[in-house]
């Protein structure tokens, strides 16, 4: 008979999905000078790139975003960031099969492309397919390594997997990331997994 692993409630939450954004740069401040910089918006004289544009749509909950990403891919501004953020809004509208297509078309145009390599992840986890989805949580962790959602929601993978012993090791990866505050829900499911765990041996 199989045995059904019980998570504390309220059941637990995955971190949902991670947008690309890009990052400006502030001006370098000159030692003993004050930074007018540090809290200004810096406007370009020049027109947004559809790249950004779609950015500013998207972050407006604009429907509008999803075709200045494709106008973005077909000027090849930002591609992989573009097919990354398209499939966003893909899986958001529940068109699952185009969001995966978005999220492999990023990872063709950047193998190394870690928001693609998380989101996909998020989106095999919804649909059941496990064995992907923990893949895509374990190479967006080898990218980057201190970015706590990979490991938490890996760790909800492998529990659902009957992974046991790997998920409690995630876990504690997730809690060492951060804030004592933020790592009481995981210290609750490693208390259970880890009492799940003695029940089977």
């Amino acid at each position: 008979m199989a045995k059904v692993i019980q998570f504390p409630s309220p059941g637990p939450e995955k971190f949902g999905f991670k947008p690309v954004r890009k990052k400006g740069k502030a001006p370098k401040a000159i030692p003993g000078q004050l930074n007018l910089f540090s809290s200004a918006k810096i406007v370009s004289l020049h027109s947004l790139s559809s790249f950004d544009e779609a950015l500013m749509l998207d972050d407006r909950g604009d429907k509008k975003a999803k075709a200045l990403y494709q106008k973005a891919i077909e000027e090849g501004d930002s591609s992989a960031d573009a097919y990354c953020n398209w499939g966003i809004l893909e899986s958001q509208e529940g068109n699952f099969a185009k969001a995966i297509d978005c999220f492999t078309q990023c990872l063709k145009e950047n193998p190394r492309h870690f928001e693609a390599h998380y989101n996909l992840a998020n989106l095999y986890a919804e649909a059941g397919n496990l064995a992907l989805a923990k893949v895509h949580y374990q190479v967006s962790i080898e990218l980057e390594p201190y970015f706590p959602n990979s490991h938490y929601n890996l760790a909800l993978t492998l529990a659902m997997n009957k992974e046991i012993d790997l998920a409690i090791q995630a876990l504690q990866n997730y809690c060492r990331l951060v804030s004592a505050d933020e790592k009481r829900q995981a210290l609750d499911l490693i208390a259970g997994l880890s009492q799940t765990l003695r029940s089977v041996k």
